[in-house]
């Protein structure tokens, strides 16, 4: 069977791992000496906190790592019982390997305030046999306690380059044939997410080994950049109706929601021409709009309303 290819070209050792190479190069002196103290992952999804971690384990438990590893995701089980149960439970038991255990606790930041200052204690109680590895998207949402038992590391989402090279090895890899603009739209709408390039790419690949630019824009139901400066534009330039009508059609021809389009046309702004200050100011009336898409306003009268402050330079 096909696998999925976020799992098929995910890093097996440190040399394959792209991008963070400080911290790859941190953890890797860390893991070879097996002085691994606790550590904190925090950053963006997709951008190698949960591969880094199963390349610890797999370096240091090899063959081993069933019996000797203890993956969780914290937003499936985020109450006070799993810690208590589950994490203790695997954390009391000796290493066979007469190391350490590894535990991994993904998405942490979901955990309840409870549920930490259980994960707490048990981090002091079962030190000498078992290290922890956390990933969170918010590191703030951590508690202070557990913050400072662990060696934090901030992650950053990928560079250009870096996606480019996930593309090209993909492309070489299953034999695909991607045009330059295709590979661009894919940097800018990951926005530094490997999984959602390796994901966006097996979902192209399944119509075909030829992918376009518009092939991808239609999976990932996102307009171009050049619509959305259009809508902009002609907005600016005082053609409420017309921006509207442009704005509506786009919407419908993408299935975009308001939300959707709100936040396209916020990245779009600041590709326009116009002064910072205006930018500035358009930015804010989006954010004003998108509170209201949020809370549950008509998301046509909402983005009608927005238009109307472009043109009108109602600021």
């Amino acid at each position: 069977m096909e696998s999925i290819w976020t799992e098929k070209y995910r890093p097996k050792t440190f040399n394959e791992v792209i991008g963070q190479n400080n911290i790859v190069k941190r953890v890797e002196a860390m893991t070879k000496t097996g002085n691994l103290p606790n550590l904190l992952f925090s950053g963006p999804p997709g951008i190698g906190k949960s591969t880094l971690a199963l390349v610890i384990a797999n370096e240091l438990f090899q063959n081993q790592s069933q019996s000797n590893f203890l993956e969780l995701n914290a937003s499936d089980e985020r109450g006070i019982d799993v810690v208590r149960n589950t994490i203790k439970d695997f954390a009391r038991m000796k290493s066979i390997s007469g190391t350490f255990k590894i535990i991994f606790l993904d998405e942490c930041d979901s955990l309840t305030k409870e549920a930490q200052q259980a994960l707490r204690r048990t981090m002091e109680n079962f030190s000498r046999n078992t290290r922890f590895i956390l990933s969170a998207n918010y590191s703030s949402k951590i508690i202070e306690p557990i913050q400072s038992r662990c060696i934090s590391f901030k992650f950053r989402p990928l560079e250009k380059e870096q996606m480019k090279e996930i593309i090209d090895n993909i492309e070489k890899k299953e034999n695909l044939t991607i045009d330059e603009k295709a590979k661009q739209a894919l940097i800018e709408i990951s926005e530094g997410d490997a999984r959602k390039i390796a994901n966006i790419l097996q979902s192209c690949a399944a119509f075909g080994n030829q992918i376009n630019e518009e092939m991808v824009f239609n999976l990932v139901s996102a307009a171009k950049q050049e619509e959305i400066l259009d809508i902009i534009n002609t907005a600016i330039a005082g053609n409420f109706l017309q921006s509207k009508d442009k704005l509506f059609e786009t919407m419908l021809k993408h299935s975009l929601s308001g939300t959707d389009i709100i936040k396209q046309i916020q990245k779009g702004i600041w590709k326009t021409n116009l002064p910072d200050e205006t930018k500035i100011k358009l930015i804010d009336k989006c954010g004003e709009i998108e509170f209201r898409l949020v809370e549950g306003s008509d998301e046509f009268i909402q983005l009608e309303a927005l238009l109307a402050q472009f043109t009108g330079k109602c600021f």
